[in-house]
């Protein structure tokens, strides 16, 4: 058994963010011990790395523990994707070395901004969270969505295009603006609604999807105008505090 300073000292996790993890049942200790310390066995250091992993996948904490609990958890699956996105995030750093390396001996006239590019790996990214069809937002989705007509389906479809030709209406504004604000809590709402609990994390989760996802770029874009999509992430970014 490990207090919670040595499980501190031998992850680099700190001592406040396992009281954290422990008060939202994440990952709780073993067992107390007769004078109120918490202590961990190696079942809940395994816990803590499929925490920290899935933390490297930019999963957010309630998604994690719902994944964790779940009966259906694949810890094999979880392990190569982990395997995937590290590699990922390699070349992407070695790309990077490489563009310093070069800077240095040419000077700064090495126009070369390619190696900044991390496209493939928030695609990645994505597509793993989106793997996990059992979080709760996926099934609060399919208990919303299952019983929907074509008609109703497509209706809901059309007034989340016309939520986005309002922001078009107003990208002449600062994404900061009062009216742009409320439009940005006007499309949370309307997620919230129609298809899962959209918290403030999970929006500015969709936002970046916006930006980062060609498809609904242009999407967004054909319905609001051209940068659209990128506007609606800056909106995104201040409703959230990022």
């Amino acid at each position: 058994m490990r207090t919670v300073n040595e499980v501190s000292k031998l992850t680099g996790v700190s001592v406040r963010t396992l009281h954290h993890y422990d008060a939202i049942g994440l990952l709780k200790p073993t067992t107390v011990s007769e004078a109120g310390y918490r202590l961990y066995d190696d079942t809940a250091l395994e816990r803590l790395q499929q925490i920290l992993l899935f933390r490297e996948l930019e999963f957010p904490l309630k998604e994690i523990k719902s994944i964790l609990d779940s009966p259906n958890f694949d810890r094999c699956k979880a392990l190569e994707q982990q395997i995937a996105l590290l590699t990922l995030k390699k070349e992407h750093l070695e790309k990077l070395i490489n563009l310093a390396c070069e800077i240095k001996t040419i000077g700064v006239n090495k126009m070369d901004f390619t190696a900044f590019d991390t496209s493939k790996i928030d695609q990645y990214a994505a597509e793993a969270k989106a793997s996990y069809g059992h979080t709760m937002e996926y099934r609060e989705f399919e208990e919303k969505t299952k019983r929907r007509t074509n008609e109703e389906t497509q209706e809901i479809n059309e007034q989340m295009i016309a939520l986005f030709a309002e922001f078009g209406k107003i990208c002449d504004k600062s994404p900061k603006s009062e009216d742009v604000q409320a439009q940005v809590k006007k499309l949370q709402e309307f997620i919230t609604e129609n298809f899962y609990a959209c918290s403030d994390e999970v929006l500015y989760g969709l936002g970046k999807m916006y930006v980062d996802d060609e498809r609904f770029t242009a999407n967004i874009d054909k319905a609001g105008g051209e940068s659209t999509a990128s506007f609606v992430f800056e909106a995104i970014k201040t409703y959230c505090g990022k």
